[in-house]
C-alpha cells in the first residue's frame, strides 16, 4: 500500500471536496437549465399553434386556401427557425397547405391519429416537438375554446417545432459547468501548493533535525523562529536535543563506572577460578587416591577373607563337634558379611565415579525374581513372616535388561524389609506400563509391616551412609550403602525410586525400571497345558498370597474353588463336589502338625491330589508334613515354575507333549576358513562347524588367513578382529582386495564390538558379524544365509540339543556348568576341555595383565583382556566375563587405566581365586 506524504494529503483534501462539490452544483444547474429548456419550447409552441387556430377558423370553413396559406406562411417567417413547418389538414387527413412541404410529412399523420377530441396534443421525438390541434366550426359570439360535443370537426392544424435551439443552450449549459468546475479545480491546486509550502518547509526542517538526532548529532541547527504551532515544536525539539546531550554526558558516566567493577569483578573471577581449578584438581587427586585406596584395599581384604571362607569350608569336611561347628557357622557369616560391605563399598565407588556399566541382555522376569525370592525367604521363614509375591498378568516375562542389577535392587530392598520387620508381612507387588512398541515401565512394590520410618527421616536414607537411626547399624547391621546404591541402579534402569512409610506402620517403597521387549518372542515351556480345565480346590487364609496364586491358577485356565477362610473350606466340602487337585496353604511350623494332618486328612477324600504350601524351606519338615498325607509340599512364596510342573507331572501323560522328530543334519558341501588367535576359541569353532559343513581349514592370525585365501578357494570365512601380526580389519580388506575370495561372504567373529564398532565392520567388508559366545542356532542361520549350496528347503530349523546331565570337574562358584555345557553345544567332553584350556591360560594372563599394568601401557592391558574375554565367551565363567567385557569397553572408549583399577584388581582376585577353587578338589590344569 503507498503512503501518501503531507504535501498528497493537503492537494487530496483540496481537491476532491471541490470536484465533488463542482460536479453537484453543476449536474443540478446544467439539468435544471435542459428542463427549462424543453419547457419553454413547449410553452412556445403552446402560444403559436392556439391562436393561428382561431386565425384559420374562418377560412378554413370557407375553404380560402389563399388566406390560409397567408397566414401559415407568416406565422412560419415570424417564429423562424424555431418552426420548421405549419400544416393544416381537412378533417379527412388531407393536407390543405403548408408553410415548407417536405417529404417527412407522412410523419405528422400519425400525430392527427392520436390526438384526442377537442384537446392540443404534443409528440416529441429526437429532433421535434409536433403540436397537434383539432379546429372546429363554432359560433362566433361563442368563446373558441370551449367547444361542444355538437361542433363540427373541419380540420387539423399541425406545427413540427426544431429541437436545436434547446440541445444548444443545453450544451452551452453543459460547457459552462465544466469550465466552472476546472477553475474551481486550478483555483484549488494553486491554493494547495501555497499553502502545503507553508506546512511543508518548517515540518522539513523538523524531519532534518530529527534525523540528526537519530544519528547522535545534538546541534539541531533549529535557531531561526517559526510560526503558529511550528514554533512550539522546535523549542520542545531543541530542548529534547540539550535533555539528549545531558543524558548522555550522565550515561556515559555511569558506563566508565560500570567498566571499572567489571574490570574489578573479573579479576576477581578469575581468581576465583584459579582458586576453583586449583580446588578441583585437589578433589581429583583426592577422588583418586580414595579410588586407589579402595581398589587396593579390596584387593587386600578379599584376598585373606576368600582363604578365611575356603579354609572354613575345608574344616566343615572334618569331624566336629557341636561347638566348632558353630565357631565356623560364625565365621563363615562374618566373613561373608565382609565381603558384602566390601562389595556394597566398590559398587558405592563405581557409582560416584559414573563407571558402572549396565548390561543389555535378555532375561526372565519371574525366573529372575525367584531367584530373588529363593535366596530370601529362610530369612523371612525364620520370623515366620508372610512372603507373598503377586505379578499381573500383563507383565512380560521376556525382557532385556540387566538381571544382575536388577536382582541386587530386589536382594537390597526385601532383604531390608525382612530385617526390619519382626511380624506380619512381606509383600511384593509388580505391575507394568507400555511406554513404546518394545518397551516398557516395570513398577514393583515392596511392602511390610515393620518397625516404620519417621518422616523427617526418609531422605537420610537415600543418602551414602545413611540410617533412619543411629542405633539401625549397631542392631541391625550394614554399612547404610545400600540404598544409595539402589537409587542409583534404578535410576541407571531409567526409574525413580520412592519411600511411604509411618512409624509403627510399616514401610511401602517403590520403584520403577525401564525394559526392552526382546525382538524375538521365546515360549515359557511351562506344562499348563495338562491343567487346562482341572477342578482345583485352593484354600489359604492370607490375603495376598490368596489372590496372588489364585490369578496364577486362572492364567492356567484351570477351574478354581477359592476358600479365604475354613467356613469357606467346609461350605466347599460339603458341596459333593469332587476336585482334581487341592491345594492347602498353612504356616508351618511343628507346633501345628496335628492341625495340619487334621486338615489333610479332611480334605483328601474329596480330591485325587493334594499338596501343601508351606513357609519353610526346611527338606525335613517338608518330608514331615509329607507324611501327613499330601502328594507334595512346596515353599512359600511359590515359584510359578514349580508349582506347575509339580501339579502337572501327574498329567503328563494324559496329555503327553508333542514331539517333533529330530531332524536330520544335513552336512552341506561347502570349504571354509577359521581364524582366531586363542585354541580355546578356534576348537570350540571347528567343533561346531564340524556338524555343519565338510571342510574346515584353519588359521591363527590375519596374515595365515590372507596366505591361504590367495592359494584356496572358500566358501565362508569366519575372521576373528583383534589378532597378533595382522587383525582382522586388516586381513578382510586385503582378502577383497589380492586374493581370489573376493567375492566370498567374510563373517566378523568378535567377543566384544561396540556399537559404532558393528556399523564399521560392515562398511569395511564383512558381510554378517557373530559375538561370542556364538550361539549354535545363530550359526547355523548364517551358514544356511551365505552358503552357496544351501536352498531354503533345507533351511529348517532343527530342535536344539538337549544337554546332558554332568557335574562340573571342581565346585567352585564363580563356575555355572549349566552355561558351559550350553556354550559347548551340550558335548560334555568339550565343555571339561574348554574349561581346562582357559584354566591353561590364567597363570599366562595373570603375568602379562600384571605386566602391562606395571608399565601403564593401556594398549597391552587391551589386548591381553580381549584375548581373555574371547575365551570366558566360550566358557560358563559369567562373572569373569562381565568383568573382561566391562573392561575391554572402558578401554576401547578411551579411559585410562586408573578409571578401571578396581576392576583390574577384581579380575585378577577372580582369576587367583578360580584357580585356588580348582586346586583344592586337587584339579590340576593338564
Amino acid at each position: 500500500m503507498t503512503k501518501l506524504g503531507l504535501r498528497d494529503w493537503i492537494l487530496v483534501l483540496t481537491l476532491v471536496p471541490t470536484l465533488i462539490i463542482g460536479l453537484l452544483l453543476s449536474g443540478y444547474f446544467t439539468l435544471n437549465r435542459y428542463l427549462d429548456l424543453n419547457d419553454l419550447l413547449i410553452e412556445q409552441g403552446t402560444n403559436i399553434i392556439e391562436p393561428l387556430a382561431i386565425a384559420t377558423e374562418y377560412p378554413l370553413f370557407t375553404q380560402n386556401k389563399p388566406q390560409l396559406s397567408r397566414l401559415v406562411s407568416q406565422s412560419h417567417n415570424k417564429h423562424t427557425p424555431l418552426i420548421k413547418s405549419i400544416a393544416v389538414f381537412n378533417h379527412h387527413k388531407k393536407l390543405i397547405v403548408t408553410s415548407n412541404y417536405h417529404k417527412q410529412f407522412d410523419l405528422l399523420i400519425p400525430s392527427i391519429e392520436q390526438t384526442t377530441h377537442q384537446t392540443l396534443s404534443q409528440k416529441i421525438t429526437d429532433d421535434y416537438i409536433i403540436f397537434t390541434l383539432p379546429i372546429f366550426d363554432t359560433a362566433r359570439d361563442n368563446d373558441p375554446f370551449q367547444f361542444n360535443d355538437s361542433a363540427a370537426l373541419k380540420g387539423y392544424l399541425i406545427i413540427q417545432m426544431n429541437k436545436d435551439f434547446a440541445v444548444i443552450g443545453q450544451q452551452k449549459a453543459l460547457l459552462v459547468s465544466l469550465a466552472i468546475i476546472i477553475l474551481a479545480l486550478f483555483i484549488s491546486f494553486y491554493l494547495a501548493i501555497r499553502f502545503s509550502r507553508i506546512f511543508l518547509n518548517p515540518i522539513g526542517k523538523l524531519v532534518f533535525a530529527i534525523d540528526k538526532l537519530k544519528e547522535g548529532e545534538q546541534d539541531t541547527s533549529l535557531h531561526e523562529p517559526m510560526k503558529g504551532e511550528f514554533e512550539l515544536l522546535r523549542r520542545g525539539l531543541n530542548s529534547i536535543a540539550h535533555n539528549m546531550v545531558l543524558q548522555k554526558d550522565e550515561m556515559q558516566k555511569h558506563i566508565d563506572q560500570a567498566i571499572s567493577d567489571y574490570r574489578e569483578t573479573l579479576e576477581q573471577y578469575e581468581t576465583q577460578n584459579i582458586q576453583l581449578n586449583i580446588a578441583k584438581k585437589e578433589a581429583q587427586d583426592a577422588n583418586r587416591v580414595k579410588s586407589d585406596f579402595l581398589a587396593k584395599m579390596s584387593h587386600e581384604l578379599r584376598t585373606p577373607l576368600n582363604g578365611v571362607v575356603g579354609f572354613t569350608r575345608q574344616l566343615y569336611k572334618t569331624p566336629l563337634n557341636k561347638h566348632q561347628k558353630d565357631y565356623l557357622d560364625t565365621i563363615e557369616l562374618s566373613a561373608n558379611s565382609l565381603l558384602a560391605i566390601i562389595s556394597d563399598i566398590l559398587d558405592f565407588s563405581k557409582l560416584e565415579a559414573g563407571a558402572m556399566d549396565l548390561e543389555n541382555i535378555h532375561f526372565q522376569l519371574r525366573d529372575t525374581i525367584n531367584e530373588v525370592l529363593t535366596l530370601l525367604a529362610p530369612s523371612a521363614h525364620d520370623k515366620n513372616l508372610e512372603l507373598s509375591i503377586n505379578i499381573a498378568e500383563q507383565v512380560p516375562d521376556n525382557l532385556v535388561g540387566d538381571p544382575t542389577r536388577f536382582k541386587q535392587v530386589m536382594i537390597n530392598l526385601i532383604s531390608n524389609a525382612i530385617k526390619f520387620t519382626e511380624s506380619g508381612h512381606v509383600l511384593i507387588d509388580i505391575d507394568c506400563r507400555q511406554l513404546a512398541v518394545n518397551q516398557v515401565s516395570v513398577f514393583v512394590a515392596i511392602n511390610d509391616s515393620g518397625i516404620g520410618i519417621s518422616a523427617d527421616k526418609q531422605d537420610a536414607l537415600f543418602s551414602a551412609f545413611g540410617q533412619a537411626d543411629s542405633s539401625i547399624t549397631r542392631k541391625f547391621g550394614g554399612t547404610g550403602l545400600g540404598l544409595i546404591i539402589t537409587k542409583h541402579l534404578v535410576e541407571a534402569m531409567g526409574g525413580k525410586i520412592s519411600l511411604n512409610s509411618a512409624v509403627g506402620k510399616g514401610s511401602c517403597f517403590t520403584f520403577n525400571a525401564i525394559l526392552s521387549l526382546p525382538k524375538r518372542t521365546y515360549s515359557d515351556n511351562l506344562p499348563y497345558h495338562s491343567l487346562e480345565q482341572k477342578r482345583i480346590l485352593y484354600f489359604e487364609t492370607h490375603r495376598h498370597t490368596h489372590e496372588a496364586t489364585a490369578a496364577l491358577l486362572e492364567q492356567w485356565n484351570m477351574a478354581v474353588t477359592s476358600c479365604l477362610s475354613l467356613a469357606d473350606l467346609e461350605q466347599a466340602l460339603d458341596s459333593d463336589f469332587s476336585f482334581d487337585i487341592a491345594i492347602l496353604g498353612h504356616a508351618a511350623s511343628l507346633d501345628n502338625m496335628n492341625e495340619i494332618k487334621s486338615l489333610v486328612t479332611r480334605v483328601r477324600p474329596h480330591c485325587d491330589y493334594l499338596y501343601l504350601m508351606v513357609n519353610t524351606v526346611s527338606h525335613n519338615m517338608r518330608e514331615a508334613f509329607i507324611g501327613t498325607g499330601a502328594d507334595a509340599c512346596l515353599s512359600k512364596p511359590l515359584n510359578h515354575r514349580k508349582l506347575c510342573e509339580s501339579l502337572a507331572a501327574p498329567y503328563r501323560l494324559d496329555h503327553p507333549s508333542i514331539h517333533i522328530p529330530e531332524q536330520t543334519q544335513k552336512v552341506l558341501p561347502i570349504k571354509a576358513l577359521v581364524v582366531d588367535d586363542n585354541d580355546a576359541n578356534l576348537k570350540l569353532m571347528c567343533t561346531l562347524l564340524e556338524e555343519q559343513i565338510e571342510f574346515i581349514d584353519t588359521a591363527h592370525n590375519g596374515a595365515q588367513a590372507l596366505s591361504l585365501a590367495k592359494t584356496h578357494k572358500y566358501d565362508l570365512i569366519f575372521l576373528d578382529i583383534q589378532m597378533p601380526i595382522m587383525d582382522g580389519v586388516t586381513a578382510c580388506k586385503l582378502i577383497i582386495e589380492s586374493s581370489i575370495n573376493e567375492s566370498t561372504p567374510i563373517i566378523a567373529v568378535t567377543a566384544h564390538a561396540l556399537a559404532g564398532e558393528k556399523e564399521q565392520l560392515l562398511k569395511v567388508g564383512f558381510k554378517n558379524y557373530l559375538t561370542k559366545p556364538l550361539d549354535e542356532e545363530m550359526l547355523r542361520q548364517t551358514i544356511h544365509e551365505y552358503s552357496p549350496d544351501s536352498t531354503p528347503n533345507n533351511k529348517s530349523r532343527t530342535e536344539p540339543k538337549q544337554t546332558s546331565e554332568s557335574k562340573p570337574p571342581f565346585s567352585s562358584k564363580r563356575i555355572d556348568w549349566a552355561l558351559a555345557l550350553q556354550r559347548a553345544g551340550g558335548k560334555i567332553d568339550l565343555a571339561h576341555e574348554m574349561l581346562n584350556m582357559l584354566l591353561l591360560s590364567v597363570p599366562e594372563t595373570l603375568n602379562e595383565l600384571r605386566c602391562a599394568n606395571e608399565k601403564m601401557d593401556q594398549q597391552q592391558v587391551l589386548n591381553v583382556v580381549h584375548k581373555f574375554h574371547g575365551a570366558c565367551c566360550y566358557t560358563g565363567v559369567p562373572k569373569l566375563k562381565h568383568l573382561a567385557e566391562t573392561i575391554e569397553t572402558a578401554l576401547k572408549e578411551g579411559q585410562d587405566l586408573s578409571y578401571i583399577e578396581p576392576e583390574l584388581f577384581e579380575l585378577e582376585d577372580e582369576l587367583v581365586n578360580l584357580l585356588a577353587d580348582a586346586q583344592k578338589e586337587e584339579i590340576s590344569p593338564l
